[in-house]
């Protein structure tokens, strides 16, 4: 990941590298957001300021953060945005599949912290490294306008199916009593209701706890997490599921509100000792996915750069 990040500040311009190396303490590196940049003005270098060769480096790049799929999924979100410009025919923001930003925070190493993210709309990627080793990869943010092409060439293009349909296949299993725990709320929310605050407090989880599941349930449920979780590299994902797993997969809790059926508006979340997921599509008639994987003690890299910090102090 760091070797892949000097390649790709190494082919850029002295101008462009100022705009994409940002201090790792500065206060851009929390300050995160998935809508527009019309609306939310980022730091960073857009693809749309690079090269050919250097959006091949950018490219090799991101794929280092992401797993096969993790990277097709945000380039295709990318993508999306040119169906919206022609959807919306200039009525809503600025549309720009070249409008996602690189933001490298501190000097990428193999032995010290830095950080770097790619941002823009329905987008949010963002990763902390410690020390060259340790990494944490929270918030996670994909969404997906539309969330299923309805006409032209990619019709029935569903970027985020997997989120959609495996949460639905677990609650249409759950029986009466269970699903009366599982719905929370008759109307779904009209967004994720964290949104893009930069700390996630745990709070009392809401909804059905896995250790009232069937084992078939469980590990629909387990399989579901994994959707989100393998997004990342192999080795991210796996050491993201091991903290799942030892925090115990019963505590996780599964909660639904809004409608049963595609089409209709519906939000969940899943949550974990450690974790949060959270999923809603209710804009744009139930068409309009927003999905966040948020680490209690891990978003932006929190608690492993206070263990860092500690044992520097201790070693003095």
């Amino acid at each position: 990941m760091a070797d892949a990040a000097k390649v790709f500040l190494a082919a850029l311009t002295p101008e462009q590298r100022a705009e994409a190396a940002i201090k790792f303490e500065d206060d851009e590196r929390m300050r995160w957001h998935f809508i527009p940049d019309s609306m939310w003005p980022r730091k960073g270098i857009p693809f749309k300021k690079l090269d050919a060769a250097q959006r091949k480096l950018a490219h090799a790049f991101l794929s280092t953060g992401l797993s096969h799929r993790g990277y097709l999924k945000a380039t295709t979100i990318m993508s999306l945005e040119a169906i919206l410009k022609e959807l919306e025919q200039g009525k809503g923001p600025v549309r720009d599949s070249d409008l996602y930003f690189f933001s490298i925070f501190g000097e990428p190493s193999e032995t010290q912290t830095w950080g770097w993210r790619l941002e823009g709309h329905h987008l949010s990627l963002n990763f902390t490294v410690v020390k060259g080793e340790m990494i944490a990869t929270a918030p996670t943010f994909f969404g997906s306008n539309p969330a299923e092409v309805k006409t032209g060439p990619r019709q029935g293009l569903r970027v985020l199916a997997k989120e959609e349909d495996l949460a639905r296949e677990l609650l249409h299993s759950l029986d009466d009593k269970q699903r009366s725990l599982a719905i929370i709320m008759k109307d779904a929310p009209d967004d994720i209701i964290t949104k893009n605050s930069r700390k996630v407090e745990p709070g009392n989880p809401a909804g059905l706890p896995a250790g009232d599941m069937t084992k078939k349930q469980t590990d629909q449920l387990v399989t579901l997490l994994e959707e989100y979780a393998r997004n990342m590299p192999e080795e991210l994902a796996a050491t993201e599921l091991e903290k799942l797993h030892q925090a115990g997969v019963d505590k996780i809790h599964f909660a639904w509100a809004g409608g049963l059926n595609r089409g209709e508006r519906h939000y969940y979340r899943i949550q974990g000792p450690t974790f949060l997921v959270e999923y809603d599509n209710t804009q744009n008639n139930a068409n309009h996915i927003h999905t966040v994987w948020r680490a209690f003690d891990r978003d932006f890299g929190v608690d492993l750069l206070r263990l860092h910090y500690e044992q520097s102090h201790t070693k003095r």
